[in-house]
């Protein structure tokens, strides 16, 4: 597996991608920053929010069991999930009871964490995202690169080429438009051939046993309302208490992610309608062992807004593909090093630890403690690199004694003025993208000892 620093560099090779990219981000982290400036009681709103979802975490269990029985009774069909393969298994085994051939999804970040549409491929179904950024990477053969805006690295020029060698669309076109168009007409059809539909879960209210599923297109709705079996899939933390708080999270989510007061569309799915099935399927795929971790179990508060990704400066600058990992960006770099430590070691590492992740976050999670935090544990158990420990280790050395660190700044002192190349050259990363300072004559200590610490 790759490193996140190698496939950055590979992001950085297009110096005018990287530019579009982290200024379209920001310019949506600025949005943020309006809308949620319009709102007075912000600040409460997140609070507030972040609570609701601590007493969820803290009792986790009696909300599962009270949505469960709720949405049962309201002729909903529950199914429990341990992990991804057993997610997977679930959905294959409603689709082929069914004998369904063509299934349309909607967006699900839990699905592109289980790998379903590859799972569900290799057992001849036919899957369609009905998101258009979804469908783009799709058809692109790509993962996602963020959880909001899929697509985000693509250039309309290039979502051009791939309707062109996908949907027979005239070569070379690039208009935004008319590109939507070609999409929406091809995905008509999807949409009326198939006879199962897949959607996420944004939220669901243990009160009342329905579930919420907020869009911009209306994909969601046009698939679960056309298909006769509607499958949504959910993490098992997506989980609020009553319908009431839904009041809190919506003002929150869109803000927070686009810059909207409210998504287009907020769905609420309580009973099946009449010849239809619908099930749900609660997975845990790691949670609960994060839940037990109590440095940690905060980062579950996340309700997938992407607002961290939006401000994070290595994000903006390294693009979604480099966290190699369906959930990117500063939740991604804590997420999945939590429930795989030895796979995503690398992640952590991914971040400058400004907290502006932290700072916008509508659920007030602690991300940059966190990413912290797992530094640590990386460096304590011996999985860090072993150049940057053993060069870590010497330094330590050479700084906690004061004869050794003068002795080692007048050598570094003479070796940058009169050999330089050993610094200024491709083998030392820092050199690869930025100048290097220059040497000053004196430090500070020299300075104070010949100006104040003799008497002057």
């Amino acid at each position: 597996m790759k490193s996140h620093a190698s496939l950055a560099e590979q992001f950085n090779r297009d110096e005018n991608r990287v530019d579009w990219h982290n200024e379209t981000l920001w310019f949506i982290r600025e949005k943020r920053d309006k809308q949620s400036h319009q709102i007075p009681d912000w600040e409460k709103l997140r609070e507030t929010a972040s609570k609701i979802k601590l007493n969820v975490l803290s009792n986790l269990d009696t909300y599962l069991m009270e949505f469960e029985r709720n949405a049962l009774i309201n002729g909903i069909k529950v199914h429990w999930a341990e992990d991804a393969e057993e997610h997977n298994k679930i959905v294959l085994s409603i689709l082929q009871e069914h004998q369904v051939r063509y299934m349309v999804k909607s967006k699900s970040m839990l699905t592109e964490e289980c790998h379903l549409n590859d799972y569900l491929e290799k057992n001849d179904i036919e899957v369609t995202d009905t998101d258009l950024g979804e469908r783009i990477v799709q058809l692109a053969k790509e993962q996602p690169s963020h959880i909001v805006l899929p697509c985000i690295h693509k250039k309309k020029e290039e979502i051009g080429d791939i309707f062109h060698e996908n949907l027979s669309s005239p070569k070379g076109l690039s208009d935004p438009q008319q590109l939507t168009e070609i999409a929406r007409q091809d995905l008509r059809k999807k949409f009326l051939q198939s006879h199962a539909a897949l959607t996420g879960v944004n939220f669901a209210v243990a009160e009342t046993g329905e579930f919420i599923v907020c869009t911009n297109e209306g994909n969601a709705d046009m698939g679960a309302h056309l298909a006769k079996v509607h499958i949504a899939c959910m993490g098992l933390e997506k989980i609020i208490p009553r319908r009431e708080h839904l009041g809190v999270f919506l003002r929150l989510l869109a803000r927070s992610a686009t810059g909207q007061p409210m998504t287009t569309y907020t769905s609420h799915f309580r009973k099946p309608r009449g010849g239809q099935e619908m099930h749900i399927v609660i997975v845990d795929n790691g949670r609960s062992e994060q839940l037990s971790k109590e440095k940690f179990r905060n980062s579950l508060k996340c309700i997938r807004c992407g607002a961290c990704f939006n401000t994070c400066p290595v994000y903006r600058r390294s693009g979604g593909h480099s966290y190699h990992t369906a959930v990117a960006g500063p939740i991604g770099s804590v997420l999945n090093p939590v429930r795989n430590i030895a796979d995503y070691k690398d992640l952590p590492f991914a971040s400058t630890l400004c907290g502006s992740c932290t700072h916008v976050c509508p659920v007030k999670i602690d991300l940059h403690n966190q990413l912290y935090e797992l530094r640590q544990e990386i460096i304590n158990s011996g999985m860090g690199q072993p150049v940057k420990s053993f060069s870590m280790k010497l330094l330590a050395r050479t700084l906690s004694n004061a004869k050794k660190y003068e002795k080692l700044k007048k050598t570094i002192k003479l070796g940058y003025r009169y050999v330089p190349f050993l610094l200024k050259n491709s083998a030392n990363p820092w050199y690869k993208h930025r100048e290097m300072p220059e040497m000053p004559e004196e430090s500070f200590k020299e300075w104070y000892q010949k100006n104040i610490g003799n008497g002057k």
